[in-house]
């Protein structure tokens, strides 16, 4: 039984672990699958998660996981059932949460980042974070609920009427998600905008209305002709670049809205037309974590309607751990899976 420890300064140390029994209010998991998320990459890079990170600690939030123990207080969950983790645990009491803006909190806590997550065999965790899966879903997929989670929450940022356009820029794992769900909220064509050929050729595999080199294309120019329209009704940012950033904004048509999903730097800073922004009375919002969406998610994977196993493209064990976040980086992957060494 082993776990991938991160301690600072992009080193990972793959050690023995040693977990007791569960105590009260606890659920051991036998990992299933637990992907490499940009957050992580972002982690090991020296850069900041949904919280301050402590090292050390074993990261990884986004896992399904089998029970194997439960302790004194657990109802709801039983051993040998599959389950994903929400890792997000709000305080409950600061402002944001006594307002019902719970993903703002100011004391949040997360499994995976603040405590230690799946990138190991075995991982204790609150039950109460546990939500279960359907019997037949398969437990790779239930390792993509908590993105497929945030992502439902940058939907619901969106808000997308049936018959808007949308556009997509990034064609990483959350990307792909972004496409399928605009399509499902009623888009009448999703574009999306992504360098990488493989990429692009996915997103129409499954299911895009066009693809743009945004290296070697003009993006609204090939925007509009592929809309019919000058500019989208809703343009969703998955990179979390200053760059992609300012072409969000940019090809959003008047009135348009413009969801800021990706992870950005902490330090980094957009420039950008003001004017535009003002003459186009655009609306930007961002989108933070996944409150109040991880069992829609789970109802959403079980369901079969979207199309997230293409989107899994490498799979590494706990002791590769460094060469799975590697990898991530890479233009080769789109989702990068973790197992268990049993697995």
């Amino acid at each position: 039984m082993i776990g991938a420890y991160f301690l600072g300064n992009q080193t990972i140390e793959v050690r023995p672990l040693h977990l007791g029994a569960p105590g009260a209010g606890q659920v051991l998991l036998r990992v299933a699958a637990c992907g490499v998320c940009g957050t992580d990459v972002h982690i090991y890079q020296g850069g900041k998660g949904s919280a301050d990170v402590t090292p050390p600690v074993i990261l990884g939030h986004e896992f399904s996981g089998v029970v194997e123990q439960i302790g004194p207080g657990v109802s709801g969950l039983k051993p040998g059932q599959l389950v994903t983790v929400d890792p997000n645990i709000y305080c409950g009491t600061c402002p944001s949460c006594r307002q019902g803006q719970k993903q703002t909190c100011l004391h949040m806590k997360a499994v995976g980042v603040t405590m230690d997550g799946g990138f190991a065999d075995y991982c204790l965790v609150p039950y109460e974070q546990c939500v279960p899966v359907p019997e037949g879903v398969d437990p790779e997929l239930a390792a993509l609920t908590e993105p497929l989670a945030c992502c439902l929450h940058g939907i619901d940022r969106a808000g997308i009427r049936p018959g808007e356009n949308v556009l997509v820029v990034g064609g990483g794992t959350i990307g792909q998600m972004m496409l399928q769900l605009a399509k499902a909220a009623g888009a009448a064509k999703a574009v999306l905008s992504e360098p990488v050929e493989m990429r692009r050729k996915l997103a129409l595999e499954l299911g895009a209305d066009g693809a743009i080199d945004p290296l070697n294309e003009n993006l609204n120019q090939r925007l509009s002709e592929i809309l019919g329209t000058d500019g989208a009704d809703v343009v969703i940012e998955c990179v979390g670049s200053p760059r992609t950033a300012a072409q969000a904004i940019d090809a959003a048509r008047r009135c348009g809205r413009i969801v800021l999903f990706g992870v950005p730097h902490p330090e980094a800073l957009l420039q950008t037309s003001l004017y535009a922004i003002y003459q186009k009375e655009l609306t930007i919002l961002g989108s933070f974590v996944n409150p109040d969406t991880h069992s829609r998610a789970v109802a959403l994977i079980a369901s079969g309607r979207l199309k997230l196993k293409p989107l899994i493209t490498h799979r590494f064990p706990v002791s590769r751990l460094e060469d799975a976040i590697k990898m991530q980086t890479s233009a080769e992957s789109i989702k990068v899976l973790v197992a268990a060494e049993g697995n």
